[in-house]
C-alpha cells in the first residue's frame, strides 16, 4: 500500500464513512488539532521524561487517537464503536487523579508562571497550548451533541494536566519556575 494516495489532491478529504470534505471542514481542522496535540506530547515525550509521566502521556497519546477518530466519524447513525476508539467517564476520572497526584507534590501557584524550564518541561507548556487549540477547534463544532461536550471536557482536562506535569517535570530537575 502506497502512503499517498492522490484522493487528497483537491482539496478533499473523506470522513469515517465515506463522506467527501473540504481539508478546511471544521471537523477536520478539530481533529486535526488534536493530531497536532498527540504530536506534540510525542516530541516531548522525546526529552527524557521521568518514567511515569511517560507511561501516563503513552496512555494519553492513544486516548488521543481514540478522539480523533470520533472526531473524524461524522456519521448520524454510526457503526458501534470499536472498543480501542472509545473514552468514558472513567478516562476523565483517570485525568483528574493524575492532575491531583500530580499537584500535590508541587508548591502551590501564586502568580502566573512563564513557560519554559527544562526541554521536556517548556515541550510540556507547549503541547498544553496546542491541546488549547484543539479546545477550541471542538467547541466551534458547535458542542452540540453529548459526545462533542464530553470530548471538549477530555480536551479541557489533558490542557491542566499537561500544564500541571510540565511544572512537574521542571520542579523535579530543580529549575526554578519564572514568575510573571
Amino acid at each position: 500500500m502506497k502512503i499517498y494516495t492522490k484522493t487528497g489532491d483537491t482539496g478533499k478529504t473523506s470522513l469515517l464513512g465515506g463522506v467527501r470534505v473540504s481539508k478546511a471542514d471544521p471537523r477536520v481542522d478539530a481533529y486535526g488539532a488534536v493530531d497536532e496535540t498527540n504530536a506534540a506530547i510525542g516530541a516531548a515525550r522525546a526529552h527524557a521524561l521521568p518514567s511515569d509521566i511517560d507511561q501516563a502521556l503513552d496512555k494519553i497519546q492513544r486516548d488521543l487517537f481514540a478522539l480523533g477518530a470520533a472526531l473524524a466519524d461524522a456519521r448520524t447513525d454510526p457503526a458501534p464503536p470499536d472498543p480501542k476508539t472509545r473514552l468514558s467517564d472513567a478516562d476523565i476520572a483517570r485525568l483528574e487523579a493524575w492532575i491531583d497526584e500530580a499537584e500535590a507534590s508541587l508548591p502551590p501557584l501564586r502568580r502566573f508562571i512563564l513557560p519554559g524550564g527544562t526541554p521536556g518541561g517548556a515541550a510540556l507548556h507547549l503541547a498544553r497550548t496546542i491541546c488549547r487549540r484543539a479546545e477550541r477547534r471542538i467547541v466551534a463544532l458547535g458542542a452540540n451533541d453529548q459526545n462533542d461536550v464530553f470530548y471538549v471536557k477530555y480536551i479541557n482536562r489533558l490542557s491542566d494536566l499537561l500544564f500541571v506535569i510540565a511544572r512537574v517535570v521542571n520542579h523535579r530537575a530543580g529549575v526554578r519556575e519564572s514568575e510573571w
